[in-house]
């Protein structure tokens, strides 16, 4: 039981334990929650339980004094609201004071995708190496299953279900919220972590990328792997795991359609995240249409030709 007397350590401490609770959510989220939420009561002049819907709009102030991308003040002000809100269902206080409180605007920049050249030219690398297959099979794994970096990183050898013979599999991932999903492998993937666990003992059972000291390859040590075959293989240092999330994503609507499916794929667990790759998708079908059908192209050839004299014929 809290009380409005409670010092804000007190409150923000039950409040992640109500998120670890009933929301599972991961330690990383959970994390992120306590630093903007430690932040703001600090900040504060009386107990987070006194804090006025003044108090959040001079902290949204600061923030943007303080130079803090619009993302970074979003992110800030949807904590403070959550956290309000928990005290209110607890009859700590008796308003939400970030209720009516809005943050700045952004504008929602597109991800960078691949296309289905470059992610090909990407893939085709190799010389036999150990290192070699490992980083294969992970390319193909961030390619060919959309995973986040930290579930790829995540994964044990138990966690995946292949049939070698067939080229087929299955991999299950932990992802955001400890919410659990299937996600099927392709016929490729699966014949590049064939070769990979090939590698490793027989009786493997631990993580599928090992690292040093017995724990699981480091996300960083992934990020520079990428980083290093992507300007050998395209001549840009620039790739990122979640870009291949991206390009995944984009194919796998190009081809499909299904957008539901997509968001189960990814394991995102609000359809809108997912609709961002509808905007690609268009921005695609935008170019083909463009260079494509007729109409376009002529419209285009009307554009490009020079402008003759005004005419003087009269209006019917």
């Amino acid at each position: 039981m809290i009380e409005s007397d409670d010092s804000s350590e007190h409150l923000v401490t039950a409040y992640l334990l109500n998120l670890d609770q009933q929301r599972n959510y991961s330690n990383r989220t959970l994390d992120a929650y306590r630093r903007d939420l430690n932040r703001f009561v600090t900040w504060l002049d009386c107990g987070a339980s006194a804090a006025t819907a003044q108090d959040v709009s001079r902290y949204i102030a600061q923030m943007k004094r303080q130079g803090l991308a619009n993302s970074s003040i979003q992110r800030n002000l949807s904590a403070i609201r959550s956290f309000y809100g928990f005290l209110l269902k607890q009859g700590v206080v008796e308003g939400n004071p970030a209720a009516v409180s809005r943050g700045p605007k952004h504008k929602r920049r597109l991800p960078k995708v691949l296309d289905a050249d470059q992610a090909a030219q990407l893939l085709n690398f190799g010389d036999g190496s150990s290192q070699a297959l490992r980083d294969k099979a992970l390319l193909e794994l961030f390619y060919g299953s959309g995973l986040r970096l930290s579930e790829v990183a995540g994964l044990r050898r138990t966690d995946l279900d292949l049939d070698l013979d067939r080229a087929q599999g299955v991999v299950k991932v932990m992802g955001k919220g400890r919410k659990e999903r299937l996600v099927p492998l392709g016929r490729l993937c699966v014949a590049a972590i064939g070769q990979w666990i090939q590698t490793l003992p027989a009786d493997h059972t631990g993580w599928l990328f090992p690292g040093r000291n017995g724990n699981s390859i480091s996300p960083r040590t992934v990020q520079n792997r990428l980083k290093s075959i992507a300007a050998q293989q395209l001549g840009d240092d620039s790739l990122h795991p979640h870009m291949l999330r991206h390009t995944y994503a984009t194919h796998m609507l190009e081809s499909s359609g299904d957008l539901r499916g997509i968001q189960e794929l990814l394991g995102h667990s609000d359809i809108a995240t997912t609709q961002i790759y509808t905007h690609l998708d268009f921005q695609h079908l935008a170019q083909v249409y463009d260079k494509a059908h007729p109409r376009a192209l002529a419209a285009n050839s009307k554009d490009a030709e020079p402008q003759s004299g005004t005419s003087n014929t009269d209006t019917p």
